[in-house]
């Protein structure tokens, strides 16, 4: 146990196993590859859920298929996912699983859909996957084993000065106009590259910030560890930490504290 002058702290929590990561991995990219059968495929059929947003056969087939293998390896472990109810687990270990994190650019066509996977221990978020299968890429990262794309280790960029990062965001629909006006005064370049590939774009150091006014856990579960381990630092707009308290936003250690102050009170629509 680390100790200071004040008293014992807490442990360090303990690298993810590798194994662990490689098979999120793995089956985050078999739940692309079940995607991309109805991706631009005229057959597909569009429902509306209970609070009015779009979930199509793809949506239910990869989360069953991943349930299904998760069943299968891991019959303990808990599953929460976005289209069927929570299975509660008796490991102390939970997959949190969103099968399409941007289903309406997927009903449009658009190849910037993803695929999250996260695997949740006593620790925290030990293991998060990103997969954007229309356009061939995979981001992950275990805890404390760093961050990837494809196999090549990735980090954060380093822009520091809001007036010259590029801000991505899933849309303007959830942000108040004062966010909005407060991140353009400030000459942040807005950008809507959202979803879950705003993150990746992020953790690769292809933008520099993502936000996410409004967000669920499924919509945020990999990017804990993702963007930590790729050098940034990810939070809620309070600056809470966790995938689990209704918003995101990642970017690097010098920049994240910048945009909370300019938009972390009022980014959200009331």
């Amino acid at each position: 146990m680390i100790r200071t002058m004040s008293g014992p702290t807490v442990d360090p929590a303990p690298p993810a196993d590798p194994a662990l990561v490689e098979e999120a991995v793995a089956l985050i990219r078999m739940a692309g590859e079940a995607t991309l059968r109805w991706f631009r495929n005229d057959e597909l059929a569009v429902d509306r859920k209970g609070d009015g947003t779009p979930v199509t056969q793809a949506d239910r087939e990869a989360e069953r298929l991943i349930r299904a293998e998760l069943d299968a390896r891991h019959p303990d472990d808990g599953v929460l996912g976005e289209e069927e109810p929570e299975k509660p687990g008796t490991s102390g270990r939970r997959w949190i699983l969103d099968p399409i994190d941007g289903t309406k650019a997927f009903t449009h066509g658009v190849p910037l859909y993803s695929n999250l996977l996260a695997v949740e221990d006593e620790h925290g978020i030990a293991v998060g996957a990103i997969n954007i299968p229309a356009l061939g890429e995979t981001v992950w990262a275990g805890r404390g084993l760093g961050a990837f794309c494809n196999g090549e280790p990735t980090r954060v960029a380093g822009t520091g000065d809001p007036a010259l990062a590029y801000v991505s965001t899933s849309g303007l629909g959830p942000w108040s106009d004062a966010a909005v006006l407060a991140l353009q005064a400030a000459g942040a370049s807005i950008r809507t590259w959202g979803d879950g590939y705003g993150y990746v774009l992020v953790a690769t150091g292809r933008v520099d910030a993502m936000i996410d006014p409004r967000a669920e856990l499924y919509d945020l579960a990999p990017m804990p560890v993702v963007i930590a381990e790729a050098g940034g630092v990810f939070t809620a707009l309070d600056g809470t930490p966790g995938p689990g308290n209704g918003s995101g936003i990642a970017a690097n250690a010098e920049l994240h504290p910048r945009l909370i102050d300019l938009v972390g009170g009022t980014a959200a629509a009331r």
